[in-house]
């Protein structure tokens, strides 16, 4: 047990999904796991621990942003053992080619700062997605048919930004899409000798406004959970 999750030794499996809300974690495990038990309810953060096709997998809630990540990312990684995290997540796109429903797989992630900022000091530090997991997601994405896009993305610290004229030079720059957690993770992930992946479900679009309803919202994350669990145990 650590600060902010209640799971015993043994209880998180070293596959852990990273959705950022917790009920979409309930809903995950529930849906695509073999008898799914919950090992973590502190504080509202939920994690349930089950197999998928044999594999033990967690599947646990990260929050809302960098510094809520980094929390449980750090406990997931250094206190349980935990060796490959994946974040399956909603992401804004920023290109007129990348449409809602998309996948995006963010080979890095750019952004104006971090949690883990202060450790670089003056070295601008690049983080980068785990080329196996990558490859395996892209490969799982185009046998399922899913239009997947593979490049840059751009981690957040605020959801209700007032910088257009950030927002178009990222564009301007070929950056896919926006979200609030993966630069965390991949940093986090090479200093604990991790792999990390950002598989990303387009769910509203910059450039036009447009955004998913519910029940679309429901089956496009089937389809990124199906992905991340395949990619997460594909041969290499």
């Amino acid at each position: 047990m650590t600060i902010h999750i209640a799971a015993k030794p043994g209880d998180i499996a070293e596959t852990v999904l990273m959705p950022g809300d917790p009920r979409r974690a309930k809903w995950a495990a529930e849906t695509f796991l073999t008898d799914p038990v919950c090992v973590n309810d502190l504080r509202g953060m939920l994690g349930y621990t089950g197999t998928w096709n044999g594999h033990r997998v967690t599947i646990h809630g990260s929050g809302m942003g960098m510094p809520s990540l980094s929390i449980y990312a750090n406990e997931l990684l250094r206190d349980y053992g935990a060796k490959t995290l994946i974040r399956i997540g909603s992401t804004g796109a920023m290109q007129d080619h990348v449409s809602l429903r998309d996948l995006v797989l963010a080979m890095t992630c750019s952004s104006v700062s971090t949690p883990s900022s202060t450790i670089f000091r003056e070295l601008r530090y690049a983080p980068c997605a785990d080329y196996s997991l990558l490859r395996a997601a892209a490969d799982a994405a185009k046998a399922k048919g899913v239009p997947t896009h593979v490049g840059g993305i751009y981690s957040s610290d605020t959801f209700y930004d007032e910088r257009p004229d950030l927002n178009k030079q990222m564009t301007r720059h070929g950056v896919l899409a926006v979200e609030m957690e993966a630069a965390e993770l991949y940093t986090l992930a090479a200093r604990h000798g991790a792999r990390a992946l950002a598989i990303l479900t387009v769910s509203d679009h910059l450039l036009t406004g447009a955004a998913l309803e519910g029940r679309e919202r429901e089956n496009s994350f089937a389809d990124m959970v199906e992905i991340a669990l395949t990619a997460a145990f594909a041969e290499t």
